[in-house]
């Protein structure tokens, strides 16, 4: 049983690698008994909605059972989605039917990023390959300093990666050439991962594992500023464990941030001055926002909506406690969520309710779903990507 209970995340220990929760982890390392909360059971409830599959396809293998970003990225009537054995595929959006396919042999851990020219994923080997958008083929591939798995992000012709080392890097669109390097110390015990960067005018915006959040120059990574979201303390380096492996969100110059053990906070875009921190909210999955609300999936599979001005609670629903929930995403008045036993739900905004339920697959959901206007794409670990849509009954 323990050996079920500490299979989601990695941790990076001095250079190895070993497979555990983040629930109960302090315990379990400290020989005592490993007190992780059970998944919570599936509850009844009134269903509100009607769930209506669009498409239904598959890419490849999937994610499989290690801890990846592999989450599909939308452009221009495209939704491309790769696998961890080399494997892109670009489907119509409205469709599911493919557009083009690649098999690149690549180990995928990351991406895939995207422009008007170019597909861009990292590897856990050490590589960031770029693809042409229109029809698949390789533009180049070039060695990193380590591995890469979170999603790059490409604007102005710069494709910015994170490395699970501690650094970010700036690459050329076009040739793939190094145009600047950051690098930030990594602590002796981190969560395996790293949040994507965000581009905001001009500047790049990353967290790192020693829970710092910085800017850096999109031109040339020249450092803005950089705030402290959670500081380590604690008697062990389990107890001081802060990473910053959410991806941020940022709305009208506030970022949006969540450390594993600092709670959840807000910061201006401008200076990184903190506004405000909910010390409650903590989080290594994500979060999403609409025009007033941010919601998250705490440490123990929790969800919250949480108020951009002030970050007080004003929701939380525990009904889904302990399954190992993606990232939540807004679609219209509901918010979803997926989980390990390939679930998707849907919530009420109003006050977190259950209101629809749907099984994609019986393999877990870890890839945050992406909503297109009135349609939601999901992404199970054994490659099955489908479309949904959600009516009132």
């Amino acid at each position: 049983m323990r050996l079920l209970l500490v299979a989601l995340f990695g941790l990076s220990v001095a250079g190895c690698t070993a497979l555990e929760s983040l629930s109960g982890i302090t315990d379990y390392f400290l020989g005592g008994e490993d007190n992780t909360d059970p998944p919570s059971e599936l509850t009844q409830y009134e269903p509100e909605i009607e769930l209506e599959y669009l498409w239904k396809e598959s890419v490849g293998s999937g994610s499989g059972e290690k801890f990846l970003k592999l989450i599909p990225a939308v452009h221009e009537g495209k939704i491309i989605a790769a696998d961890t054995k080399g494997l892109v595929l670009a489907l119509d959006l409205k469709t599911g039917d493919e557009i083009w396919e690649a098999d690149t042999e690549a180990k995928f851990a990351g991406g895939p990023g995207v422009s008007d020219s170019t597909v861009v994923l990292g590897t856990n080997d050490g590589n960031v390959v770029a693809l042409n958008m229109a029809n698949g083929s390789v533009r180049w591939t070039v060695p990193v300093s380590s591995e890469v798995i979170s999603v790059p992000v490409i604007s102005q012709g710069v494709i910015v990666v994170r490395t699970t080392d501690g650094r970010v890097m700036a690459l050329n669109e076009t040739d793939g050439a190094t145009l600047w390097e950051y690098e930030l110390s990594v602590p002796a015990l981190s969560i395996r991962g790293t949040g994507a960067p965000i581009v905001l005018n001009e500047n790049v915006i990353c967290g790192f594992a020693n829970g710092k959040l910085l800017s850096l120059r999109l031109t040339d990574g020249k450092h803005i500023w950089e705030t402290s979201i959670a500081i380590p303390g604690g008697r062990t380096e389990i107890e001081r464990l802060v990473d910053l492996v959410v991806d941020p969100v940022a709305t009208d110059g506030v970022i949006f941030i969540a450390s594993y053990r600092g709670g959840t906070s807000a910061v201006l875009e401008q200076n990184g001055d903190v506004i405000w921190r909910n010390a409650d909210v903590s989080s290594y999955t994500g979060m999403s926002h609409d025009w007033r609300y941010l919601y998250v999936s705490d440490v123990s599979s929790d969800v919250w909506q949480l108020d951009q001005r002030n970050g007080a609670s004003l929701w939380k629903q525990s009904d889904l406690h302990q399954r190992k929930l993606t990232a939540p995403v807004a679609y219209d008045n509901y918010v979803v969520v997926g989980d390990f036993e390939g679930y998707l739900h849907w919530l009420s905004k109003s006050d977190g309710r259950q209101v629809g339920r749907i099984r994609i697959t019986d393999a877990a959901i870890d890839a945050q779903p992406v909503v297109v206007d009135d349609v939601l794409y999901v992404y199970a670990k054994n490659g099955v990507l489908a479309a949904l849509k959600a009516r009132l009954l």
